[in-house]
């Protein structure tokens, strides 16, 4: 076989349905015997591929559901002694269509001579914490143990941001409500109704006219505003990282966000530090990967004060008792662990702590939304409601 035929892309294919009809997708494969295969397994019929260019369509890392589902059916059936080769088999049924071809890629690379941990590289569907626990893992002879603790760690994770995108969401989604319902009342009522007055001979408010003014210039302006407003959405989608970065920023500023991002962060921290130190990795080394979990500055700044005077011989209660931007009931633990020989477990302890402080800060932090939110509300609609109501008191004190 030739080496373009080896090497693996993505193809744009064409194929046909069981029942009739045709199936349009991308998919990752080796070749286009290999997609030809994979889609036979579906009781499809290849009809015409295309290579796409470079790295698009590309599937990137993993999603943490199907990094769960993974190693979940991998650790259950390893334990039990299945071969890896056909653990793998049984993982490519569990996970996501698009995750599929690349869970058999590993198989075969594994079948070939690849350790577990090369073929998850070369595929490169993990990061690196996933691949040094599963390295660690195999090297120790525990690679159903392994397994477990990053289905774990991705269940834990998927919790804690499930939590955070449902704090999000929910404002977000009565602001745009708040915003459509204004945009109508700016472009329809307003001009409709302070219209009709004037036409009546009704000497509008200042405030009444400009509020009008700026409705009927969104109406008049409309394609020009939605054209402005998909080109701010395109910038947008290419500078998200730069705009993410930005807003998170901000948010680690607000009081009572900013400690539910920290505790968000410190979840994710302790759980890959309890999966890497569990799986044999040294401490210095877990810090190294897992510290990248943490966006504080200044926590940041002293996990990795931290990690270099590991690396020069110091003594890891002693170190970390001075990184004081870590809560001293944290630091308390992790010095009574380390004394126990117990780090992993406190580890993972502390991760789940955090875990249910995310849930409770989460809790207090929607229900002094819930009625903040209804103010601006109030504040939005009832600023356009009064520039309504203001010539109507008018005609009235001119009538009476």
């Amino acid at each position: 076989m030739s080496r373009a035929a080896t090497q693996s892309g993505s193809f744009l294919y064409v194929a046909s349905k069981p029942g009739g009809g045709r199936a349009v997708g991308v998919r990752r494969a080796r070749s286009e015997r290999a997609l030809a295969e994979a889609l036979r397994r579906e009781r499809q019929v290849l009809q015409r591929t295309w290579k796409l260019p470079g790295s698009a369509g590309a599937g990137g890392l993993f999603n943490l559901a199907d990094q769960e589902a993974m190693n979940a059916q991998l650790s259950q059936l390893l334990s039990r002694g299945v071969p890896l080769v056909d653990a793998l088999e049984v993982a490519s049924t569990v996970v996501s269509k698009k995750s599929t071809e690349r869970v058999l890629r590993m198989r075969d690379l594994v079948s070939s001579g690849k350790s577990f941990a090369e073929a998850c590289a070369q595929v490169g569907a993990f990061d690196e914490v996933s691949i040094a626990v599963y390295r660690a893992g195999e090297r120790t002879g525990d690679l159903a143990g392994s397994a477990e603790q990053l289905g774990r760690n991705a269940r834990r994770v998927r919790e804690v941001a499930g939590k955070a995108v449902t704090m999000m969401i929910y404002p977000a989604v009565v602001l745009s409500i708040a915003c459509f319902a204004v945009l109508v009342l700016l472009t329809v009522v307003v001009p409709m109704i302070g219209g009709a007055m004037q036409d009546a001979g009704v000497e509008l408010p200042t405030f009444t006219k400009i509020v009008m003014g700026l409705g009927l210039f969104l109406r008049n302006n409309a394609l020009i505003l939605a054209g402005v407003v998909a080109v701010l959405l395109v910038l947008a989608v290419g500078a998200r990282s730069a705009i993410v970065a930005a807003l998170m920023a901000v948010v680690r500023r607000l009081p009572g966000v900013k400690r539910v991002v920290m505790h968000q962060e410190l979840a994710r921290f302790f759980s890959v530090m309890a999966a890497m130190t569990r799986s044999g990795i040294p401490l210095a080394d877990a810090l190294g990967v897992s510290s990248k979990a943490i966006g504080d500055p200044r926590l940041a700044r002293d996990l990795g004060r931290l990690r270099s005077r590991l690396i020069e011989g110091g003594v890891f209660r002693a170190l970390v008792d001075k990184v004081e931007s870590l809560p001293n009931a944290t630091r308390r633990l992790l010095i009574a662990a380390d004394q126990g020989g117990e780090l992993d477990s406190a580890f993972d302890a502390l991760a789940q702590d955090h875990a249910s402080e995310v849930d409770t800060r989460t809790a207090r932090l929607m229900a002094v939304l819930e009625p903040l939110l209804i103010v601006v509300l109030f504040v939005v609609i009832g600023v356009v409601i009064v520039s309504v109501m203001l010539p109507m008191f008018s005609v009235t004190s001119n009538v009476m």
